[in-house]
């Protein structure tokens, strides 16, 4: 079975249905997303309706209607009023595509689901488990996050990575002026807010009229859009015109076409990637954004590199849990446990391993992560600094953000209800020779 996004599940979909409506697949996307969201909530209290039954004994296709159903016809609505109209509907459509047989074994519980109240079920668990169902989030991870932050912080983070964080664009100085580009945008109806901390060219999108992607300055190549706290690692990195740079697990090329704007094209990059399909889409990026001083190399950052020489700069940002990101990517939050915790950071020893012999003496390698673990942050770079002596944690500027933990106060963490960003680790080290 593939383990697919909501994005590239609802695209393949698509294309199998051959859909083209596009308010039919924004409607479909928001649906998935938002189910998906609150999985645990939805299937508890389905378990409850249909007990001693659990959902995980029927098929896919009855699991993801019974979620849907419950979704639209209860969360929607909070829990509260209902429409029987659109519930029998729902029920129709639903039998039309699985078939009536299919359906008979849950026809007698939809009632129930139309009716049972969510309160007098949340009222019988213990606080740890409750958090867990309001915030949407599996138990086991609730507590791992009021270990790290204590138990309010926790509470704060947990609640805000189910809202997606603001959009953010980075204005591209390789395609034109900023100031004049800035003035466009706004006459295409988006109003844009600077951004504090970070350099001139990162803005927060406080209104617009429509999807970026289809303004005529996005289609140009005049901006890009990217979140905040990815902008600001790029940023961290600081690179200069005429810097070789090695950019690891590059695609879909955020960091490459930031880092060659900041260089001002002027230099080499070597943006490094397994994935022969997200590099294509890397190739689109850096013709879209008009970069000309990167290349394309296939390759696993896990093995030695098909690199010989030094560079000034190695940005790694390697796989991670994606725990900074549940926001935009709920599905991934219900892959994760803590066997993946421990495996990805293994991973992640791997990479910054490999990429650390090939940083030149004076300079840089920074590794960032969307993980708020310190099995995959500070513990990687604690066990990386006590293996290379030859390099040390240097200062990140600008200041933005909070300090690294464990003692890695060189370090910086981005949190959602903090920040306004995806959840994000940062750490800057400097090679001494």
């Amino acid at each position: 079975m593939q383990r697919l996004s909501e994005h590239l599940a609802l695209i393949k979909t698509i294309k199998q249905l051959n859909e083209t409506n596009s308010n039919a697949i924004r409607y479909a996307y928001g649906l998935v997303v938002e189910t998906t969201r609150r999985r645990n909530l939805i299937d508890k209290f389905i378990n409850t309706a249909i007990a001693p039954k659990k959902i995980e004994e029927f098929n896919l296709g009855i699991q993801s209607f019974l979620r849907l159903y419950v979704y639209q016809t209860r969360v929607t609505k909070n829990w509260d009023k209902y429409n029987i109209q659109e519930a029998q509907n729902i029920a129709n459509t639903a039998r039309s595509i699985l078939g009536w047989k299919t359906m008979m074994p849950v026809e007698p519980y939809l009632g129930f689901l139309l009716t049972q109240k969510i309160q007098p079920l949340l009222e019988t668990f213990d606080e740890e488990e409750r958090l867990s169902l309001e915030t949407f989030q599996q138990r086991w991870f609730v507590k791992y996050c009021i270990n790290l932050l204590g138990s309010n912080e926790a509470a704060l983070f947990l609640r805000a990575s189910n809202t997606p964080p603001p959009a953010y664009i980075r204005i591209n100085t390789l395609k034109g002026n900023l100031e004049e580009t800035l003035q466009k945008i706004a006459t295409e109806g988006v109003k844009l807010q600077k951004t504090d901390h970070l350099q001139r060219e990162v803005y927060k999108v406080l209104e617009l009229k429509q999807p970026l992607h289809t303004l005529e300055s996005f289609k140009l190549g005049l901006f890009y859009i990217q979140d905040k706290a990815s902008c600001f690692a790029a940023q961290t990195a600081a690179p200069k015109s005429g810097n070789k740079i090695l950019d690891i697990c590059a695609a879909p090329g955020a960091k490459t076409t930031y880092l060659a704007q900041l260089m001002q094209n002027q230099g080499n990059i070597l943006s490094v990637d397994f994935s022969k399909r997200r590099m294509k889409t890397w190739r689109q990026e850096i013709n879209h954004m008009g970069v000309t001083i990167a290349e394309a190399v296939i390759a696993n950052a896990c093995l030695p590199l098909p690199v010989t020489e030094t560079v000034d700069l190695v940005v790694l940002d390697p796989p991670c849990t994606s725990t900074g990101v549940f926001a935009k990517q709920p599905s991934a939050k219900w892959r994760l446990s803590k066997n993946s915790i421990e495996n990805m950071a293994e991973v992640q020893q791997q990479m910054i391993t490999n990429c650390a012999q090939h940083v030149v003496a004076g300079g840089h390698l920074i590794y960032s992560t969307c993980s708020i673990t310190v099995e995959e942050n500070e513990m990687v770079i604690e066990r990386f600094l006590a293996e290379h002596s030859d390099f040390r944690l240097d200062e990140i500027m600008p200041e933005f953000g909070l300090p690294g933990l464990r003692g890695l106060t060189s370090c910086r963490r981005l949190y959602p209800h903090l920040h306004e960003c995806t959840g994000f680790f940062i750490a800057k080290l400097k090679r001494a020779y």
